[in-house]
C-alpha cells in the first residue's frame, strides 16, 4: 500500500488517498477520512493505469464523501 504525501482538509475531515498495486499492472484507490480520533477508509473497485490517476480519483471521491450530508 502506498500512502501519498498528498492530503486535503475538507471541513472537519482530513482526506488522505491511498494506492495499492493490484498485482496485474494496475493500481487500486482507497481514501481515508479522518475526523479527530475516528478514521474511515473507503476502497474503490476500479483499477487505474497509474498511481497518480488513482490518487486523483481517491481525492475527488473523498471530497464528495466529506461534503455529503
Amino acid at each position: 500500500m502506498y500512502s501519498s504525501n498528498t492530503h486535503d482538509r475538507v471541513g472537519h475531515y482530513l482526506v488522505t488517498p491511498l494506492v495499492k498495486d493490484d498485482g496485474a499492472g494496475g493500481f487500486l484507490a482507497s481514501v481515508s477520512l479522518r475526523r479527530g480520533a475516528h478514521d474511515r477508509v473507503y476502497r474503490f473497485a476500479q483499477a487505474f493505469s497509474s498511481p497518480a490517476r488513482a490518487v486523483r480519483y481517491a481525492i475527488q471521491q473523498g471530497r464528495q464523501l466529506a461534503l455529503a450530508p
